[in-house]
């Protein structure tokens, strides 16, 4: 068994790979910090749907990240959720402090899924010709993602 895994890692560069998922690691570290800012204090008429939505974007946020890190683990490479990697990697635009009224929320968060879905597409071509198993797990994140997108975007109008 382990001859096997010597092979399929052999096959698979776990720091190429690591370049690639590193950063969308990271983004979607972001995404459920920055959801949870946003979820705490959201303010307005629609409090409730925003507020119980974001639920939904940062448990998919976080179980990605988890899926992304263990993949990278698996490749025999660190993975680093560490806050200030986090901060000072992340692609995410700064969201505000306090409290938000739900039409601003809701641009935030669309904003949040925008950033993290560019760098997931990013990461999604780069992967085609080096790791098809990490690019799965990135297009498993990316239709969660989108999805997430299209129905705060909805809300804009």
């Amino acid at each position: 068994m382990t001859q096997g895994h010597a092979k399929i890692t052999s096959e698979v560069s776990g720091k190429d790979v690591a370049k690639v998922l590193q950063p969308v690691l990271v983004d979607l570290v972001g995404l459920a910090l920055n959801g949870k800012q946003l979820h705490w204090h959201v303010r307005g008429r629609y409090f409730l749907p925003v507020h119980e939505r974001l639920d939904a974007v940062i448990d998919d946020a976080r179980e990605f990240a988890d899926t992304v890190a263990e993949r990278l683990v698996a490749l025999d490479v660190l993975a680093d959720g560490r806050p200030a990697t986090v901060a000072t990697t992340t692609n995410l635009p700064e969201v505000a402090p306090g409290f938000t009224s739900d039409d601003k929320v809701v641009g935030a968060v669309v904003d949040q899924l925008d950033a993290t879905i560019a760098r997931a597409r990013a990461a999604m071509e780069a992967l085609e010709t080096t790791d098809t198993v990490s690019q799965d797990i990135v297009i498993e994140a990316l239709r969660a993602l989108e999805k997430h997108r299209w129905m705060f975007a909805a809300q804009l109008g």
